[in-house]
């Protein structure tokens, strides 16, 4: 159809129509022969350009065929995997720069006059939200509680180009969350993961309530050991924070400093670390 330029005029009229015309009409406003007309016609419906539509008769006689463009659609998967493409190798820049364009989205979100006060604000607000975008958020009520809550997301826009490329597409969702968290009110007080396909159609977002200095004082042991801290998103998840990458070791390092009588309850500590997920 690029090289022939009547078929390309045919068509930009019938995309510029408001409803469709037949050949008659179109051999009239192009000065073609009504046959050459039908001919390019036919040309386009077989290229699925044009879309055929019976018509009422004029008067006695068979009813007329009209033509109107196929409107073509945006193709957002296609467009997010260019972009996603243009990121670059490194995946920690990746991930950066995906956090970064997800808080600008989240820049733009209307959250209304949600404020967050605590953890269930937090909770109520990012699943309205995440609501709205179609990710169709549920409660996890089985796990929520007042350090934590778990947002189940059963659904998602772009779940097959995350499939191939989630430290892309569920660093913007994260970098959406926290952006719109922090725009509630949370200003840090509220740390968001996020970890994508625990289930094959199933990623989970998880809020929890950092710890203020006062309890993490709190909870030093004697001996001047202190309670693994809460580890920001993890590469783990597939969505990181990557600043924060590499704490693993300052924790293994904290247990080792444990109080003697403390180390005989390692296994018991790992059993219930295992049992809050």
């Amino acid at each position: 159809m690029s090289d022939s330029w009547p078929r390309r005029r045919l068509l930009a009229i019938l995309r510029g129509a408001t409803e469709p015309l037949d050949a008659q009409e179109l051999a009239r406003i192009t000065g073609q022969h009504v046959t050459t007309v039908r001919f390019h016609l036919d040309v386009l419906t077989k290229e699925s350009l044009v879309r055929q539509f019976q018509q009422p008769p004029r008067g006695r006689g068979r009813p007329r065929i009209g033509y109107s463009a196929v409107q073509r659609s945006v193709g957002y998967q296609e467009l997010a995997q260019v972009l996603a493409d243009q990121l670059g190798p490194d995946s920690r820049r990746r991930s950066d720069a995906a956090v970064a364009a997800g808080r600008s989205w989240g820049a733009g979100i209307d959250v209304g006059d949600h404020r967050i006060e605590t953890l269930d604000d937090a909770r109520e607000l990012a699943m309205t939200v995440l609501s709205e975008l179609g990710f169709a958020p549920e409660r996890d009520a089985a796990i929520d509680n007042g350090e934590r809550a778990v947002i189940r997301m059963t659904g998602c826009p772009l779940r097959d180009l995350a499939r191939t490329h989630s430290d892309v597409v569920c660093n913007v969702h994260l970098g959406l969350i926290k952006e719109v968290l922090d725009r509630g009110g949370a200003h840090g007080d509220i740390n968001a993961r996020l970890h994508p396909f625990v289930e094959p159609e199933l990623c989970v977002a998880r809020l929890e309530r950092v710890a203020t200095r006062r309890e993490q004082e709190m909870r030093r042991e004697p001996d001047g050991g202190r309670e693994p801290a809460v580890v920001p998103v993890g590469a783990e998840a597939g969505a990181a924070d990557p600043a924060m990458a590499g704490n693993e070791p300052m924790i293994a390092s904290s247990v080792g400093r444990m109080a003697p009588q403390l180390r005989n309850s390692e296994p018991n500590i790992a059993k219930q670390s295992a049992q809050q997920w």
